[in-house]
């Protein structure tokens, strides 16, 4: 009986764990997708509001890769599920308050930013604690099935967000919000009545204060200095001269460097220096480093594409082109929902090494591919190149995360699954802010002649001078939120010059096809560039991956890898620690 209730608990554990991972990602990506209609619900204008912009996409992930750290050495210390429900509990609170933003213009974008924030940290206990939950839950014969299915939740939940995001915004962008509540409340009392502590506790372990500051203000410096670093400084498209950017970063890079030498120091350190001396944690995490840094801008720029470029080109209207997008991304879901459980079980029984590894060559051919395509490529071409980055996708996740967790001890579980996250989060950040640097860059070197040409053939050169004053980023941000600027920029014309544009000229110039063709001509060399950065990350991700060794498990003596036998006298005794 004592088994049977055993068994039945470590699925109550994936069904909630399952909702938090739904919940957290299904809330990034909604909004992603729908920013016009929440600026047009607080009454902002996109083309002179890029600051909020990049605050409400990037300052949600800025929060938990500063928290997460910490979070999993609290968790390790005061216990993972008291912890995780106190996330569930937080993170429902920010969304109500963003249902609820009560402000319009500057005022309204900034509390969203706020209360994004506060949804932020309730991410940051959920995200610290969910692998380390799921580890202590499933015995470990099933831990990469467990972790394969919790990251086809995360994964899944990414394009969920993009499908609700195009829905829900057409009937009023509060909805937006609103979807993250259900889920929060569920989860919330589903977590307070059903989990129960089971983690071995780090005893005799006190708060790395010292560690947890000077982490907490290297991260938040360096990352504040990227964001910022994408605005317009002065007459520079980028902010990368201004001197408080400089500022920023080298304070947060001489801050990171002293860390370290810090962790190293103190009695109860909250990054683990000591667990990179195992093989098999120490290449994982920096295979999922590198993926996380090849991938995590993959997403935008793709988006960027269709809803700027081949949307538009196909008959769609900029209003219908966020919603669209999500369902033209969801080969990208299919290839993760087909691979992450599998790969998971597979990895139970054969080790993670090759199946990782393998997962990271497919998808470095996969962008490869995606930098061959031409901007009006045929789809069937984008579909099966998304599918076959989701196969390989899925194929690298739950076995590396599996071989991450199960090579600590049960008392390091959340400090490790908090180390774990932090590095892919921090990475994601990362791999937005540097394709967009790229790409901002490639535009502004190529946009005004690719606007003055485009003008001139269709005998509208006379208004270069006003349409070549669109700001790069202002292009490339209005393509991500499906509007054409060209509108915009006209309606701010005197009536008398508008009039005296041919007819024919001004339907051409704020159709569905000019604008994107001419933002094409600037905006693919740069997009091909960055996919083949991200190819280049992701071999080395699979270098990476195949030398991390056999399977290790701690503590365990695994005899046959693929029968996992010599782990059922382990698993017992883990059992029965658990049970206690």
């Amino acid at each position: 009986m004592e088994k049977k209730r055993g068994l039945d608990y470590k699925w109550v554990v994936m069904i909630n764990v399952l909702m938090a991972g739904l919940m957290s990602s299904i809330n990034g990506s909604i909004t992603m997708i729908s920013l016009p209609a929440i600026f047009n619900g607080i009454h902002i204008d996109p083309l002179t509001s890029f600051q909020y912009l990049l605050w409400i996409l990037m300052g949600y992930g800025l929060v938990t890769a500063t928290l997460m750290l910490g979070f999993g050495r609290l968790s390790d210390i005061h216990g993972r599920v008291k912890l995780f429900k106190v996330g569930f509990l937080i993170f429902t609170v920010g969304s109500i308050l963003l249902y609820l933003t009560p402000s319009t213009g500057d005022v309204g974008a900034i509390e969203i930013i706020v209360f994004r924030i506060i949804q932020a940290v309730g991410a940051a206990f959920l995200m610290a604690n969910s692998s380390a939950i799921l580890t202590d839950a499933f015995p470990v014969n099933e831990r990469g099935k467990a972790l394969g299915i919790n990251t086809i939740s995360f994964t899944s939940g990414q394009f969920i967000g993009l499908l609700l995001g195009g829905i829900l915004a057409v009937y009023d962008w509060r909805f937006v919000f609103l979807v993250s509540v259900p889920f929060g409340i569920l989860g919330t009392v589903w977590s307070f009545l059903k989990l129960k502590e089971i983690s071995v506790k780090a005893i005799d372990t006190k708060f790395d204060i010292l560690g947890n500051t000077v982490f907490i203000a290297s991260i938040t410096s360096i990352l504040l200095a990227i964001t910022y670093g994408l605005m317009p400084y002065g007459n520079s498209p980028m902010g990368w001269s201004n001197p408080w950017v400089m500022a920023a970063m080298a304070i947060g890079l001489v801050l990171l460097a002293a860390f370290p030498f810090i962790e190293n120091r103190v009695k109860n350190p909250m990054f683990r220096m000591d667990l990179f001396k195992i093989k098999s944690f120490t290449y994982a995490n920096v295979a999922g480093f590198l993926n996380a840094l090849g991938r995590g801008g993959m997403m935008f720029m793709l988006i960027i594409l269709l809803q700027g470029i081949w949307l538009p080109l196909h008959g769609y209207s900029y209003e219908s082109t966020p919603f669209w997008a999500g369902v033209y991304m969801l080969p990208l879901t299919f290839g993760f929902i087909l691979m992450g459980p599998l790969s998971g079980m597979l990895s139970d029984k054969y080790g993670p090494r090759w199946i990782a590894t393998i997962g990271m060559v497919i998808a470095t051919a996969a962008f490869i591919i995606l930098a061959s395509l031409p901007y009006n490529f045929n789809y069937i071409e984008l579909g099966l190149t998304l599918f076959l980055m989701g196969v390989g996708g899925g194929m690298f996740g739950s076995p590396n995360s599996a071989s991450i967790m199960n090579s600590v001890a049960p008392q390091d579980r959340g400090v490790a699954s908090g180390m774990m996250t932090t590095v892919m989060m921090t990475a994601f950040t990362v791999s937005m802010a540097m394709f967009f640097t790229i790409v901002i860059v490639g535009i502004t070197q190529r946009f005004p002649a690719a606007m003055t040409s485009s003008l001139a053939s269709i005998g509208a050169v006379q208004l270069a001078p006003v349409l070549t004053s669109i700001p790069p980023t202002g292009a490339m941000f209005s393509a991500f939120l499906g509007f054409n600027p060209v509108s915009a920029i006209l309606s701010g014309l005197p009536s008398q010059f508008v009039a005296s544009i041919p007819s024919g000229t001004l339907t051409t110039l704020t159709g569905t096809t000019w604008f994107p063709q001419t933002l094409a001509e600037a905006f693919m060399p740069a997009l091909r560039l960055s996919f083949y950065i991200g190819a280049v990350f992701c071999a080395l991700a699979a270098i990476l991956s195949g030398l991390r060794g056999d399977n290790y498990i701690h503590g365990m003596h695994v005899v046959d890898v693929k029968s996992n036998s010599g782990l059922e006298s382990e698993l017992v005794e883990v059992e029965e620690k658990t049970s206690k």
